[in-house]
């Protein structure tokens, strides 16, 4: 694989996104990779899988979204078989726990697969930040979710309507973050509990996983019409002038200028 690596230790699997040069954003090549690896773990039969990037010079463990790659308006840039939500579901549908293991930001899409993740360990120069209204993509309802279900609606709404990086130690309060630990011990640390949970019934952990994921789902009730209204909202976004300006400007690296159309 190109950009990602992969490392089997009897039940336990690490997963390494590895494209430091682009700042290990989730292009199609890296998720379809990152697909794969998972299938590979399942296989292989792993219970634990560890989700680690490579270390760059920005300290950025993933910067989200390969911007280039989105689409330019009409057309929902985050459809239910784009590769990052297939790999969301992925992650949820895998039959035991996935880890992720932070160090440094962690950007956009990349925030979103850190909240589908069952759980979180990082360090203390990890911060976290979704960014969607940053560049004008109308989020999907899935991934406003997630981030509801972890931190709750009120912070929810903060992170997506400021785009400002939660810190570690805000993190970790939010409820992002398991635990925290110091840099030095973080692999160790995460490894240790990653043994202990393969030390239980994976069939129980599996089951327990699969329960966790429905009844986290199960707190919305929604008629259709106000699904068939969310998708005309999003729609009003990603065929306006905001959206094409704001992929322009990211891909210009100049400041987007905004006209609420």
């Amino acid at each position: 694989m190109d950009f990602v690596n992969i490392q089997l230790n009897d039940k336990i699997a690490t997963l390494t996104l590895s494209n430091p040069s682009k700042l290990n954003a989730l292009s199609k090549g890296l998720v379809d990779e990152l697909i794969q690896a998972l299938q590979i773990c399942s296989e292989n039969k792993i219970i634990v899988v560890l989700l680690k990037a490579k270390e760059n010079k920005n300290n950025v463990w993933s910067a989200g979204h390969d911007i280039h790659e989105l689409p330019e308006g009409r057309r929902d840039p985050l459809s239910f078989f784009d590769a990052i939500e297939v790999l969301l579901h992925e992650v949820q549908g895998f039959s035991g726990p996935v880890i992720a293991v932070v160090r440094g930001s962690v950007w956009g899409a990349a925030c979103d697969l850190i909240m589908t993740c069952d759980m979180v360990f990082a360090d203390n120069t990890s911060s976290f930040a979704i960014t969607p209204a940053k560049i004008g993509i109308p989020y999907n309802v899935t991934g406003i979710m997630h981030f509801i279900n972890r931190v709750g609606l009120n912070r929810a709404k903060e992170m997506f309507f400021t785009a400002n990086p939660v810190d570690a130690e805000t993190a970790e309060d939010w409820g992002i973050i398991n635990h925290l630990f110091p840099k030095d011990e973080l692999d160790d640390k995460v490894f240790e509990i990653a043994k202990q949970i393969c030390q239980n019934s994976p069939l129980a952990v599996g089951v327990i996983k699969e329960q966790f994921h429905y009844l986290s789902e199960t707190c919305v009730s929604m008629p259709p019409v106000l699904f068939e209204r969310i998708s005309g909202l999003r729609r009003k976004v990603y065929d306006s002038h905001d959206y094409l300006e704001g992929i322009r400007a990211f891909k210009e690296k100049r400041k987007p200028t905004y006209l609420g159309e």
